[in-house]
Parts: structure tokens; sequence; C-alpha cells
């Protein structure tokens, strides 16, 4: 099956630095990737690229296979079949919802085009809305109206940066919702960028991670947060710490005790020091004197984080319940082997 959008080996450079190191990306219709990376590491030009607001030196860029762009050919923005949607809204402030939304329609006449704009704002859950003026409009609200007015082209692929970080966190639940749900209607392929790891779980079908310009893992939510492809999207995606161990006889020897029934990278010796990194979840609490201090307590609304030091590391675990252990005691602590990961240190 041909892919809806196929990049092909793209890098680019800003002068002499680096910037994306040769990035192959697929991407359905009706699919929806996030690209998640520190800053720097390339998401937003990589939207640029294939938006075509900025040149392609190297690579290409293929849509239902056939070729797009490439260092030879540059087609205007106009001219991909592609809608934008950024953190910025950009809506015309004197022009109404109905004429920002139908700015980029073909013509028609004038009934039809209130048709189709009342049917796309009803999509994104603004209907009534066509005669209200941007200025009138909450931040969530022009949001929607910007998403609305990038699918009423009908695009075959929706590139969205950060669009939803200008908003509360309770809007941007509803607004998440109701956009993946009109993107999934409309079955457009959609890659997005976002900062926020938890946006990606709960946005994404895919998520690719981009650290220095590669693409260091592409995969579903699932398997990125069980099987991690290192330390660094292992800390990413559930709150992970990560302390230094020891590789001894079946065992990695640590501040909080000995792990033992884990997997050690290939290649480690005796000796040899590895990052083992524990999600919260994974950690048990055994009250009475041990070997880790709680630092902390703080309550998230369904349970208990437990902050916990030893020696030089740092800890974070989880209680349903409040911990009868008070700030400034020691516990003993325990891990789920089978959820606890470990990796090379480079």
């Amino acid at each position: 099956m041909k892919k809806s959008l196929h990049l092909k080996g793209i890098k680019h450079h800003f002068g002499a630095r680096p910037l994306l190191s040769s990035i192959d990306l697929e991407v359905d219709s009706g699919e929806i990737v996030c690209l998640v990376g520190p800053s720097g590491s390339g998401k937003t030009t990589l939207l640029r690229l294939v938006a075509g607001l900025e040149t392609l030196q190297d690579g290409e860029i293929w849509l239902h296979g056939e070729l797009l762009a490439s260092s030879r050919q540059h087609p205007p923005p106009e001219k991909r079949s592609i809608g934008l949607v950024f953190q910025d809204h950009v809506l015309f402030p004197h022009m109404s919802v109905l004429e920002n939304i139908s700015f980029g329609l073909p013509r028609m006449i004038k009934e039809d085009r209130r048709g189709a704009v009342e049917d796309r704002l009803g999509s994104v859950g603004l209907t009534g809305f066509a005669d209200r003026f941007p200025h009138t409009l909450s931040g969530g609200e022009q949001q929607r109206v910007a998403l609305a007015r990038a699918l009423a082209t009908e695009p075959d692929v929706m590139l969205m940066d950060e669009p939803f970080a200008s908003v509360d966190v309770t809007l941007k639940r509803r607004l998440r919702e109701d956009a993946r749900l009109a993107l999934k209607s409309a079955g457009v392929a959609t890659l997005m960028v976002t900062h926020d790891p938890e946006e990606a779980l709960a946005f994404g079908d895919r998520i690719a991670v981009i650290v220095g310009g590669s693409v260091i893992q592409n995969a579903i939510p699932e398997e990125l947060c069980r099987k991690p492809a290192d330390r660094f999207i292992a800390e990413l995606f559930g709150a992970a710490r990560s302390f230094i161990g020891i590789v001894g006889d079946e065992k990695i020897a640590t501040d909080f005790g000995d792990l033992e029934d884990v997997n050690v990278p290939d290649g480690a010796v005796n000796g040899d020091k590895v990052d083992v990194v524990v999600r919260p979840e994974s950690v048990s609490l055994k009250e009475g004197p041990g070997i880790a201090q709680v630092q902390d307590i703080r309550y998230s609304g369904e349970s208990y984080l437990v902050i916990l030091t030893s020696g030089t590391s740092t800890l974070h675990g989880l209680s349903r319940t409040k911990p009868v252990a008070k700030i400034g005691s020691t516990v003993g602590v325990t891990f789920e082997s089978s959820r606890v990961l470990v990796y090379s240190r480079e």
C-alpha cells in the first residue's frame, strides 16, 4: 500500500551546522504521528520542509507514491495539498470565522460555501460560530477555527506545530480529543510536533523521537513505554528516574540494594557501570528502617509520589494509599524486576 506521506533520507543544515540527518518517516492516511524531542532537534524544521516553507537540501518527500519535493523539485506550499496548524492560530482579524475558513476554498456559490463551512465548524465543536470575529473568541476557540480552516481544503497531509501549547490544561485535554476525532474523521495523514510526552501518548498513533536530528525510535505508544530504545526515551515517557548500577554475578548493585533477575546489556561484564531506569509504579516501599530516605511526599490526585534518596541516587515511588513513613525517615525499597530497564552507560 502506498503511504500518504513518505520522507526519504531528509538532511538539512544551517550553514555549517547539521540539523537533520537522514530522516526516514512514513505516515498513512488517517494516521497521527507525533514528533517528540528536545529543543533544537529539528522537529519544526522537518515540518517546514514538508510544507514547502524551507527548501529541501537533500532527500525526497513523496505523497501517495509520487515525488512531491526534492533538492531539484520545490513546489510552493499552495501546490502541496497540505494543511497547517500552528500555535499562534494566524487568523485574519478583520474577517469573520466564515471568511477565515472559506478564504482558501475554491470558488463556490455563497450558500454552498456557508454550508461547507458550517459542516467543518460542526466537526470541531463550533456550530453557530460562522459570523463571529477572532477577537470575540477564546484561545481554544481560535485554535478550533484554525483547525477547521486547515481541514476545509481537504488536504492529504496535516502538519501541526505545538497546536495546543497556548491553552490551559483543562481545555487542552478537550481540544486534543476533538482535534483527534476531527482528523480521524477526515482521514488525513497528520504529523504533529509537541514537547509534551504525555500529549504525544494521548494524541498520536505512533511517536517518532528525534534527538540530534535523527529518529532514534519510531513506535506505537505501548512499545515506546515498554521497550524504550535508550535511557533518554525511558525517562521521557513515564516519569522514570535513573541511577548508576554496578554489574556483578547475576545481580546489579545499586544505592538502593541489589537488583536480581534483570536484563544486563549485551557486552557488559562484572564491574561495569550501567544506567538503571525505574518508573515509580514498579517501586514498592517497605515501612520501617531501611536504606532509602524519604525526601518528599506529594499527592497527585490518585496516588502519592514519594521521592527517595540513597547515597548519590534519587528514586521516585508511587503509593495508592498515604504512606505511613514521614519525610526524613528511612524505608526499604523493592523493585518489580521485570519492569526495571538497564542500559550501557555512554
